[in-house]
């Protein structure tokens, strides 16, 4: 398993988190965390305690919406705040040239572009939330207003 903590894409992530704070880790589980419910079943959690990142486009931009696990995100909401009609998911291959990260690992952080990021409110219920590091088996830990400064997100109203 410690392979997985010297591939690119995860070392991107940790080096992101350690520059914010160096007492954050990286955490590399037994078990695929490629779902939200895999992630909270791995790690003993609620759902709605994982944050899935999922990238969107918009007309001709991309924006990351970081999403409770327990919620879904919506496109229509998410128009009405983007005043863009055109929106849709980003396909697979946009997510790993815009992020870095392939789908069932997008981290919040350590993007390959600058994105304009969304932050779901409702996963400020939960006093440690985690979100992905860049390989469905490698996670981190973190409370909502430290995501929000790690991430600069914005946060929006735009799930359902």
């Amino acid at each position: 398993m410690n392979t997985i903590l010297n591939k690119e894409p995860v070392l991107r992530a940790e080096k992101s988190l350690k520059e914010f704070n160096p007492d954050l880790n990286v955490v590399v589980l037994d078990q695929t965390a490629r779902t939200a419910s895999d992630a909270a079943t791995a790690l003993g959690c609620k759902v709605g305690a994982i944050v899935k990142s999922l990238l969107f486009k918009a007309g001709e931009d991309f924006v990351l919406c970081l999403v409770s696990g327990d919620r879904r995100c919506s496109l229509n909401k998410l128009k009405k705040i983007l005043n863009e009609t055109n929106v849709s998911m980003a396909n697979p291959d946009d997510v790993k040239r815009v992020t870095g990260y392939t789908i069932g690992g997008v981290s919040p952080i350590g993007h390959l572009t600058k994105l304009k990021i969304f932050l779901d409110n409702n996963l400020k219920r939960f006093s440690k939330i985690y979100a992905a590091a860049g390989h469905p088996n490698a996670v981190f830990g973190i409370d909502f207003n430290h995501l929000v400064l790690l991430t600069s997100a914005e946060i929006k109203e735009f799930t359902e």
